[in-house]
């Protein structure tokens, strides 16, 4: 009775840990009213290193004063060149003027302004492009949504006029340039939105120049602020590829000597563009537009330090690396795949020869020493993901080469990280490298979510702030890799207990990893911990040996339903701005626009699918197993014949990768750095089962027999020591012969497996085979 309720049991259990991990959640403070007018100043292109107190003296003083923060100018373009810049401020979603440009540059904002009254102004334009956005793209964008949620904006330039004109083109109060003394025009609406000038090139002198200018203008807008007024300072666009992070400051009640950050980033001194218009009508106590914002109001933290200077070196540090990541990244992963390719070609006449032969017939096997070299390059090519992402302790983009600084160092570190796992205890063992890899790969990228996931921001193997996609928790490489290794992590330990005992082991190693993955305190990844969870629950039910049945299917599909759709009902009840993936799609179905999120959805898993190098490492890890490995000459069936644990690992890793994939928009890039780690060790794994395919154990000798009688125990023995070898003597990928199944917790022995048989007067006859006590052999 008990035996059949254990999948229910354990069902239930990973439910549980998936639902508590993803609905608790960090305390949100309710935005209040601070200000009773708001101005928006923006200078396109101005960065950190812009600033400086003899260039700059007011944005300094102001900086100084208020909060700052690194700003993510994201838009529905790359670049977000100034009028993408402003009509995405305006419109409080991605947003991209329409029109054709050259590729990497970025046109001037020549927009028409008509001024028919001579107070206000009129884009003739507008009409066109609110339906643009509505027949072309999928983000819901309603240009003008932030001068429509109050009664009346100002505006000062061509840009500000972008931001500020309502949908039908109207702006209520404009000015083409901002006037001597400009008191008067800030005072007569609530929010003003006003373009300080472009700060563009890279020209040092240039672009002191811009900024020189810039703030000499601000200066005049701060003599004449409003009373009981916030304003912010925001580089609001780039003005040519590659993009970069821009300059966030804000001063006013509530926003002093502190960090600027919002719940779209999660993380202390970063905000993105689409954040400002939230964050403007949330201190002037307006609501928000029905359709919602893709931002959330921003808010100032505490312990910025009394230096400016240090503080500023933080965001100036920050945009230099994100800006060398975009450089390093690319050929990194592609350098991955192609080394990863090349050796699934070199393993595959090793698996042809690698299995030895009784009889005088068959192919020479490969010397031992070139045998050993690409088992020691298949743990280094696994590590290479833990190892890129260590590497960013050491500085290299400070570098003036940080290319081959990052090479260095992660070379240096994938040597010593396989030098670790060469001399550890069970390295000679099938499951050794495969254990030690995937437990080291699991510690390091956990640790590092445990740490505030410092390591993957800006990182090459993280993500990038400037993409503007994710700031915190979990980025698509480190789930990858995290779930594979704590899925095989659990196989192996999981093979190491009695067969009743596994499924527990895996679900206990699985559910830690599903509250890593989806906590909100930690990986922060609501859809990857859905989809670790269907991972974990088919590993658990298939790791005591037998099929994935219909029936075990069943209760795998129904854990990750349940954790799904407790977490989305808990997270619809949220407030909008608190609410995740899950809850934030249903809110959206609700209200009619939930199409646009699949629209989204697919479209970025398109994208992603054509133009990633993780796309190459999914689709190259398929083909060597499917054409290689499975195959009856390639050894992974044997091995998961002996080793069902292993097996149960690895089809929840594949399930679990592909689910992430998909829910998340990134297409293959979960399943192509999960198969970075799994695929090599699959592969090694592989070797070792057909390398002792033939091993026996020695028949017993016979008391007073001739020497040299079969039995006298004095043949060769190929046994490299306990538990190195295949205790496996049945066909290439089927049930081993005599079914043995021994649990070596209870030390008990092959089941079935007695002392040798003797035949009076005769030799004693060997077991064929006999599995040591630190492999099993397992009937599927």
């Amino acid at each position: 009775m008990l035996r059949r309720l254990t999948p229910a049991l354990l069902t239930l259990l990973v439910v549980a840990l998936g639902v508590a991990a993803l609905t608790a959640q960090p305390a949100v403070r309710s935005p209040e009213r601070t200000a009773d007018f708001v101005v928006l100043a923006g200078v396109a292109g101005l960065r950190w290193e812009d600033v400086d107190a003899r260039t700059t003296p007011t944005l300094w003083r102001l900086a100084q004063d208020g909060s700052i923060g690194s700003l993510a100018v994201r838009s529905a373009r790359q670049p977000t060149c100034p009028v993408d810049g402003w009509l995405t401020l305006g419109a409080g979603s991605y947003a991209a003027w329409p029109g054709q440009r050259t590729d990497g540059t970025c046109p001037p904002t020549d927009v028409v302004v008509e001024r028919p009254d001579g107070i206000g102004a009129n884009l003739p334009d507008q009409e066109s492009v609110v339906l643009s956005h509505q027949e072309r793209l999928s983000w819901g964008t309603v240009p003008g949504s932030l001068s429509e949620s109050v009664r009346c904006s100002v505006a000062v330039g061509p840009g500000a006029a972008v931001a500020a004109a309502r949908p039908f083109g109207r702006v209520d109060r404009y000015a083409p340039e901002l006037p001597a003394d400009p008191a008067d025009l800030l005072r007569s609406c609530v929010l003003s939105i006003i373009d300080l000038g472009v700060v563009a090139g890279e020209d040092p002198a240039v672009r002191a120049a811009a900024a020189r200018a810039a703030d000499a203008r601000l200066a005049r807008v701060l003599a004449a602020r409003p009373p009981r007024s916030l304003v912010i300072v925001a580089g609001v666009a780039d003005t040519a590829e590659p993009s970069r992070l821009h300059v966030a400051v804000a001063d006013g009640p509530g926003w002093k000597h502190g960090w600027l950050t919002s719940p779209s980033t999660g993380r202390a001194g970063y905000l993105q563009l689409v954040d400002l218009a939230p964050t403007a009508l949330t201190a002037l106590g307006r609501p928000l537009p029905e359709r919602p914002f893709l931002g959330q109001p921003a808010e100032s933290l505490d312990g910025r330090g009394a230096d400016l200077a240090t503080a500023i070196a933080g965001p100036v540090d920050a945009d230099r690396e994100a800006a060398a990541q975009r450089r390093v990244a690319g050929w990194f992963f592609g350098l991955l795949a192609v080394v990863q390719i090349l050796l699934g070609v070199a393993v595959l006449p090793l698996l042809r020869r690698a299995r030895r032969h009784a009889g005088p017939y068959g192919p020479q096997p490969v010397s031992r020493r070139v045998v050993a070299v690409v088992e020691l390059l298949l743990v280094a090519a696994a590590l290479a993901v833990p190892s890129a992402l260590v590497a960013d302790l050491i500085p290299w983009w400070r570098s003036e080469y940080p290319g081959a600084w990052f090479t260095a160092a992660t070379i240096a570190l994938i040597v010593a990280a396989t030098a670790l796992v060469r001399v550890l205890p069970g390295y000679r063992s099938t499951l050794g490298p495969m254990g030690a890899v995937a437990g080291l790969t699991t510690l390091v990228v956990g640790a590092d979510v445990l740490t505030d996931a410092r390591l993957q921001l800006n990182a090459v193997v993280g993500y990038s702030a400037v993409e503007g996609g994710r700031f915190a928790g979990l980025g698509t490489v480190g789930l990858g890799v995290l779930l594979a290794g704590a899925l095989l992590s659990a196989g192996w330990l999981a093979q190491r207990v009695r067969r009743s005992r596994r499924p527990v082991v895996i679900v206990a190693v699985g559910g830690v990893a599903v509250v890593v993955v989806g906590s909100p305190y930690l990986g922060a990844d609501s859809t990857g911990a859905v989809a670790m969870t269907a991972g974990v629950s088919v590993a658990a039910a298939i790791s005591a040996g037998g099929w994935l049945t219909l029936s075990r299917l069943a209760w795998a599909t129904m854990a990750g339903l349940a954790v799904t759709v407790g977490f989305a009902m808990v997270d619809l009840d949220r407030p909008t701005g608190e609410q995740g993936d899950l809850g934030g799609f249903l809110a959206a179905v609700g209200d009619g626009t939930g199409g646009l999120i699949v629209r989204r959805a697919s479209s970025a898993n398109l994208e992603t699918l054509v133009g990633s190098p993780l796309t190459v490492l999914a689709l190259a890890g398929v083909l060597l197993v499917w054409f290689a490995l499975l195959q009856p000459w390639g050894g992974l069936r044997r091995l998961f014949g002996i080793y069902p644990a292993v097996r149960a690992a690895m089809t929840g890793t594949a399930v679990a990768a592909m689910i992430g994939g998909l829910l998340g928009g990134v297409a293959l890039d979960v399943a192509g750095s999960a198969a970075a780690l799994a695929v090599p060790m699959a592969a090694l794994a592989a070797l070792r089962v057909l390398d002792h395919s033939t091993d026996r154990t020695r028949p017993e000798p016979v008391r007073g027999g001739p020497a040299g009688a079969i039995g006298s125990g004095d043949g060769p023995d190929r046994d490299r020591g306990p538990g190195d070898g295949d205790p496996g003597g049945g066909d290439d990928g089927g049930p081993v012969s005599g079914g043995a199944d021994p649990d070596p917790a209870d030390g008990s022995g092959p089941s079935g497996a007695g002392p040798a048989r003797r035949d009076p007067g005769g030799p004693a006859t060997g077991r064929i085979p006999a599995a040591r006590a630190s492999e099993e052999v397992t009937t599927v």
